[in-house]
């Protein structure tokens, strides 16, 4: 069973589903059907989101890796939890006119750091449980 997969996946969803309306919000406030219009805000809330697609599912299948692979719980809750903070941390930087790239920066370094870490823990467990 994924049960913390299913916990973590299901609080990203959440963010996704949020910056989503942000961006269909805009969207109708703005009369804009593709793109951004060249409305900065509508721009920002596209690539919020986009960004987010871009990194969540990454991270998502590889705790869904490491839970499947009988890790301890606190294992892969521990890098889950730290994505989600990683990815709300970017999306709050990329949404605050202007631009508040000191967040944006810390987000992306919790999410990349993330990702690292769960290379790693995937590696190290998968080689641990063949060795072993």
């Amino acid at each position: 069973m994924l049960l913390v997969t299913s916990v973590i996946a299901s609080l990203l969803t959440i963010i996704f589903v949020k910056l989503s309306f942000a961006v269909i919000g805009l969207r109708r406030k703005n009369k804009v059907g593709l793109g951004s219009g060249g409305n900065e805000d509508l721009e920002r809330a596209i690539r919020a989101q986009g960004n987010f697609a871009e990194y969540a599912p990454f991270g998502i299948i590889l705790v869904a890796c490491l839970e499947l692979n009988g890790a301890p719980w606190w294992l892969v809750a521990i890098p889950g939890i730290a994505l989600i903070i990683g990815r709300l941390i970017h999306a709050k930087g990329m949404n605050i006119p202007p631009p508040d790239f000191s967040q944006r920066v810390l987000g992306m370094r919790f999410t990349f750091g993330t990702l690292t870490a769960l290379i790693a823990l995937n590696l190290g467990w998968s080689l641990y449980r063949l060795l072993g």
